[in-house]
């Protein structure tokens, strides 16, 4: 017998569902907005959660971190409209089980509710995951076991891994983690920078070089790919490697051969590959900047890593352990926290994540170096601000009304949001009129616009418009 929670604000659906449940010998619960799901989700663990996107007081997928993060962590079905031709790929995208249309009829949620239930029985069943050395890598929430799951898949195969996410979330350290528990961790983890890779030497650094091969090449060198041999090549921002070196690259892939510049003669490297990016690199494939097929080689496996701001759980010992790390570098006695030092950090946004964190501990430690116990007034200016700033807009007056003051009526914001929304609402403006002035091209609209292609792919993806290659 399984607990399954419905939310969905049809009173009609909660008749016919429930009954159903009843039949097929589940306990059902329902609720009928998102406050309402949390609070069920409060009150105990249940095993499928039945999610429509249509609520209420918001947009359904809005509680799939909460969902992610509940007890027992339970399988996700999407219930999307009929009219919503998005809904099943942003289900996928959001990491449900699955998706199913309404009408919810008996036939059209027996068998997904079955294979979910059975998904969750074989997942129960399976042996530990194997403990992985994953030095660095701090943080016990959902977001980040879901991550370990992979790298411990990856880390039993040769397969290519493409790591996705934000800058500084940690990529590298996941990629060392995959080579770490492979068989491949006694050889060599070579790390290529595709960002800093000098434009005219690429293929040198890359696939090596003979003597006399250009000027100042005095003697044979060998390039990265055949330092990886036998162990892993970690190529970090691979989003930035020219569509040129992109095409010489995908063949090294397939057959593991190249040839040194200069070289008459091939060589072989039997190397792992593992890429990093934070670019849409499938954006980028659309528009002509990236190869398709050299994607398809890359995402065999692909781990994404959650932004700190969805790991709000991890903050406080990511905090400790920098700071301790820290204090071991620099010869001083181990710091003492306050917990409203804690709720600072936890209510920051993080935009440059676990990488802004990390230096964020080093700019406090170096600060007040000399105080035992840290408190929120020794945090940056900066991050105190925002901190304030959500906290005033978050926080109800005694009528329960924003305690923000008004003008007329209408709520006054911080300043800070209200440029930022402004500053969006003229970036938006412009890139709907540059669109429109080159018929949706991108190549033109970089001509005209002075900015490059990868960048302007950004900002269209960030405001969701449509272009043309």
């Amino acid at each position: 017998m399984a607990h399954i929670l419905l939310i969905d604000d049809d009173a009609i659906l909660k008749e016919t569902f429930g009954a159903l449940m009843g039949r097929l010998g589940h306990d059902f619960s329902w609720a009928g907005s998102l406050e309402a799901g949390r609070q069920m989700l409060a009150r105990g663990r249940c095993d499928v959660v039945l999610l429509d996107l249509r609520l209420p007081d918001g947009y359904g997928l809005e509680l799939m971190p909460e969902l992610r993060a509940a007890p027992g962590a339970p399988e996700i079905i999407i219930v999307t409209a009929q009219d919503d031709p998005e809904g099943a790929a942003l289900a996928i995208k959001s990491g449900a089980w699955d998706y199913i249309q309404k009408p919810l009829t008996p036939n059209r949620v027996s068998l997904p509710l079955t294979r979910a239930l059975e998904y969750r029985a074989q997942k129960a069943a399976r042996r530990p995951r194997a403990v992985l050395k994953r030095e660095g890598i701090i943080g016990a929430g959902p977001a980040m076991e879901a991550c370990l799951d992979l790298v411990a898949q990856a880390a039993d195969s040769d397969a290519s891994v493409l790591l996705t996410g934000e800058t500084g979330t940690g990529k590298e350290l996941f990629a060392r983690a995959i080579h770490a528990n492979s068989s491949r961790a006694t050889n060599n983890f070579v790390v290529v920078d595709c960002a800093a890779l000098p434009e005219t030497l690429v293929e040198s650094v890359l696939f090596g070089h003979v003597k006399g091969a250009f000027t100042g090449a005095d003697r044979d060198r060998d390039g990265l790919v055949k330092l990886a041999d036998g162990g892993t090549l970690f190529l970090d921002e691979i989003g930035e490697l020219s569509p040129a070196i992109q095409k010489t690259f995908l063949r090294v892939l397939q057959d593991g051969r190249f040839r040194p510049v200069g070289s008459k003669n091939e060589l072989q490297s039997d190397f792992r590959l593992v890429a990093a990016t934070n670019r849409d690199l499938p954006v980028m494939a659309a528009g002509g900047v990236f190869r398709e097929d050299l994607l398809y080689r890359l995402r065999t496996i692909v781990i994404t890593l959650p932004p700190l701001k969805q790991r709000t759980e991890d903050v406080k010992p990511l905090a400790i352990h920098y700071m301790n790390r820290l204090c071991e570098r620099y010869r001083l006695p181990t710091k003492g926290f306050a917990d409203e030092f804690f709720q600072a950090l936890a209510a920051y946004t993080w935009p440059g994540n676990v990488r802004e964190l990390c230096s964020t501990m080093e700019r406090v430690l170096l600060a007040y170096r000399s105080e035992p116990v840290l408190y929120p007034k020794h945090l940056p200016d900066e991050l105190r601000i925002q901190v304030l700033g959500a906290g005033a807009a978050c926080e109800p007056d005694a009528a329960g009304r924003q305690a923000a003051p008004a003008v007329e009526g209408r709520p006054v914001p911080p300043w800070k949001a209200y440029r930022r929304r402004a500053l969006d609402a003229a970036e938006e403006a412009y890139l709907r009129d540059l669109l429109a002035a080159c018929g949706g091209t991108v190549g033109r609209a970089a001509t005209v616009s002075g900015l490059s292609v990868s960048r302007l792919y950004d900002l269209f993806r960030k405001y969701n418009l449509p272009t043309r290659a």
